[in-house]
């Protein structure tokens, strides 16, 4: 097995899987944290059927690099998300809801009436489930993403620190004199890069499990943020790379892999946890 995984590292296509998916899953365990404290979890999966309606846009118009076209629909959607949610007649979860099931609908209407393709169902499984599409990423597909997880890393790690006042109390970050609106649009513009580099990996329907299972899982174990962010990312970057890796021997569909070993690291860490708590 060993030497079948070394024979596939020696292609292209394969290191840039493991690549791009090593940096989103980073990408996504640290914002991810942050989401499940700030009750904000709906959000990436809202998004991420917004991401799919905007792809089928894209399909259907005949741009040949869509993700450009695809980050600026689902950024202004994540605004607007953000704006919505503070709306006392329409609530958060409602509005995510609305969305969600619009967009989805939408891009699957488009898909079907407009498709040039002879295997429709499969075009939208694979958008949905991201079963191949992590092996067939273009040149400019693996820089931009490249560019974009860089630019998500270091704009939490500079900004770390306001990032946790806002994520823990906001009304003492206001008062503090932190511009608490901006932080929050800041988030949401990040969430949005990471739900459209994700749709590669895991598809539109999975993206969700790399934002909540290793935030989850990390918290379970320890309580400072800064040991859960630590420990989420690492948590984040192993099951990605095992469920490429696997994906590609055993010949299983790519981000479902990946969610599985997700599912199956936080059963451990839910365990561990446990066991911690009766020992203290």
């Amino acid at each position: 097995m060993l030497d079948k995984l070394f024979m596939y590292l020696q292609y292209p296509f394969v290191l840039n899987a493991l690549i791009v998916g090593i940096l989103i899953a980073l990408c996504s365990s640290m914002l991810g944290v942050t989401l499940v404290l700030k009750r904000y979890s709906f959000i990436g999966d809202g998004l991420s059927h917004v991401a799919f309606g905007a792809m089928a846009v894209a399909a259907v118009a005949g741009f040949t690099e869509d993700m450009p076209f695809i980050l600026l629909v689902t950024t202004v959607f994540a605004i607007l998300l953000l704006r919505t949610g503070q709306n006392a007649k329409i609530k958060g979860d409602a509005t995510i809801a609305m969305i969600s099931v619009g967009a989805m609908a939408i891009g699957y209407l488009l898909m079907n009436v407009f498709s040039s393709s002879a295997n429709v169902s499969g075009d939208v499984c694979t958008t949905l489930f991201g079963s191949t599409s992590i092996l067939t990423l273009t040149k400019m597909q693996v820089e931009l993403c490249g560019i974009l997880s860089a630019v998500v890393i270091g704009v939490f790690v500079l900004l770390y620190h306001k990032i946790f006042a806002v994520t823990f109390d906001e009304t003492f970050a206001r008062a503090t004199g932190t511009p608490v609106d901006m932080y929050n649009l800041l988030l949401a513009v990040l969430i949005a890069v990471i739900i459209v580099l994700a749709m590669n990996l895991v598809g539109s329907l999975l993206i969700s499990a790399l934002v909540i299972f290793p935030a989850l899982s990390a918290m379970r174990v320890f309580s400072s943020f800064k040991s859960v962010i630590l420990c989420s990312a690492v948590f984040s970057v192993v099951c990605a790379f095992l469920g490429i890796v696997f994906s590609i021997l055993a010949g299983t569909p790519t981000g479902a892999t990946v969610v599985v070993a997700d599912m199956l690291a936080f059963a451990v860490f839910y365990i561990i946890g446990i066991k911690k708590s009766s020992t203290q």
